[in-house]
């Protein structure tokens, strides 16, 4: 007979078998939570979609133009290899560099005009500089036809590069070069309706056709810094130029400025600080108008002392002093250093466009271009369109706003005081000459050395003509030149004669 097995001892653990079921029986909290998390994760992923999707737009589009057109982007090189340097062109249709291709297939690049453009064009070779850098990409690429292309590869030929055509004009340019003379200094043209560069003249120079052979005692030339392009690198105090900002300042925080008054008896003191008008010169009781007509120190010093300086540099910041001007070239940062900690004798300085403040021609150019285009700013440029070797059209420039940094009504008041100047002011040479031009003189005075008593003066000019609907603006510094109106009025008439009695009325060709 069998015994039956006693299970009183044997312990039976329980296996959740259930499990299962609990879970799927759970309460809208705990299944609320964890949809949450799924959604969070889900969110997660969205975004970083998105966020590649953004960046992969962002590098074709806006940053993939700066990485092409690096001179270190090792792609160049090996477009360099199978297509020949695109020509550089003036607006005029001349060929400013161009490469030469012998029998053999030796390539040489040439710049017919060798000097003249010398620092806008730039060079090929030892870094690349000017237009030469910045639209190096361009003139390594070909939108020639497929056929073309083909045709060059089957006889082992490289194909010719795109052309990059300049705003530049060969004849304002070579006014610009010539009247600039013995001159260190520069030369900016622009069209204030539309931002068109039209014509940049930097002195000394160089020749582009020998920079190899030339490059030593250009690198090491620390007395003329011929590489240095100044109109858009030059640091130079504004002088008189600079009262442009000044009494622009004036007008906004005095809506009564017609009520301006003051006594000029040739200088005025504040503390230990002594500013004189030129020449010691008393030019009596004046009016806001006057004191720009007659370039009065002493007024604009006074005037100096009673504004905000907070809201001055504000107001200064706005129009691109201390921070990076809006054009595809090399720039320097023209500076401006008012505070509430400023000193008397510098608030006095800034005013008449001395102290710290420093500008360069083509920043003075684009404020002159404001007033001239009733408070608007157009973005300056200097590359107008991209064209194939044969001319074709592959991508055009249009101008484009910038900013509106003044109402017109400010602009129609600064353009009046500038009017006058030429009328019967600093600038009066220019009047008369069948065609109208509004401006302002400066003379601004750097130190010598390291003695403070020696000191220099550069002569500015700044104006547009045609006044009531401005054709060009022109900015001029001549390094060394004394008054505005001794060396600078005389380049400026020399290139608003150019353009208007040889032909050279551009906006209406």
């Amino acid at each position: 007979m069998k015994r039956k097995k006693s299970t009183d001892n044997i312990q039976i653990n329980e296996i959740p078998v259930n499990e299962p079921q609990r879970k799927k029986n759970a309460g809208p909290e705990s299944r609320g939570g964890r949809n949450k998390d799924m959604m969070k994760v889900a969110y997660l992923f969205a975004a970083m979609f998105f966020m590649l999707i953004g960046y992969l737009v962002y590098f074709n589009t806006i940053k993939a133009d700066t990485i092409n057109s690096n001179v270190n982007n090792t792609k160049q090189d090996a477009q360099a290899q199978k297509i020949v340097r695109g020509a550089i062109i003036s607006s005029d249709g001349e060929t400013l560099a161009g490469t030469n291709v012998d029998a053999e297939g030796n390539e040489e690049r040439l710049y017919p005009y060798e000097n003249m453009f010398a620092h806008v064009v730039g060079y090929a070779s030892n870094g690349k500089a000017g237009v030469e850098s910045t639209s190096n990409y361009d003139l390594l690429t070909s939108h020639a036809s497929i056929l073309e292309q083909v045709q060059n590869e089957a006889k082992h030929e490289k194909v010719r590069g795109d052309s990059v055509v300049l705003t530049l004009d060969t004849r304002l340019q070579t006014a610009a070069y010539n009247a600039m003379g013995v001159y260190k200094g520069a030369v900016v043209v622009m069209e204030p309706s539309t931002g068109k560069v039209l014509a940049m003249v930097s002195k000394p120079d160089f020749n582009p056709n020998t920079i190899s052979s030339d490059w030593d005692t250009l690198v090491s030339d620390e007395t003329n810094s011929s590489l240095l392009n100044r109109a858009v690198q030059g640091l130079y105090p504004p002088g008189s130029t600079f009262k442009i900002m000044t009494a622009l300042e004036y007008l906004r925080e005095h809506p009564d400025y017609q009520n301006y008054s003051y006594n000029c008896t040739g200088s005025i003191s504040k503390e230990d600080v002594t500013i004189t008008c030129f020449g010691g010169e008393a030019h009596g009781q004046v009016n806001l108008a006057d004191s720009f007509k007659y370039s009065c120190n002493s007024s604009f010093a006074n005037m100096g002392l009673e504004l905000d300086n907070n809201s001055f540099r504000s107001l200064c910041e706005d129009f691109m002093f201390n921070n990076t001007l809006p054009i595809s070239m090399e720039a320097s940062s023209s500076r401006f250093e008012l505070n509430e900690h400023t000193s008397y004798g510098e608030e006095m300085a800034t005013a008449i466009g001395q102290g710290n403040t420093l500008v360069t021609p083509l920043h003075m150019a684009l404020i002159t271009s404001t007033v001239a285009n009733s408070g608007t700013l157009m973005k300056p440029y200097i590359i107008d369109r991209l064209e194939t070797f044969d001319g074709d059209m592959v991508k055009e420039n249009k101008p484009e706003v910038y900013k509106e940094l003044m109402s017109a009504q400010e602009a129609g008041i600064l353009s009046d005081f500038m009017t006058q100047v030429v009328e019967g002011g600093t600038a009066k040479s220019l009047s008369g000459l069948g065609y109208t031009v509004a401006g302002k003189t400066g003379s601004a005075e750097y130190e010598i050395g390291s003695n403070a008593a020696d000191k220099g003066t550069h002569s500015w000019f700044v104006g547009f003509s045609n006044v009531s609907k401005p054709d060009i603006v022109v900015s001029v510094i001549a390094e060394d030149g004394g008054t505005g109106s001794s060396a600078a009025v005389p380049i400026a008439q020399a290139i608003f004669d150019a353009y208007y009695n040889n032909g050279m009325n551009i906006t209406n060709n």
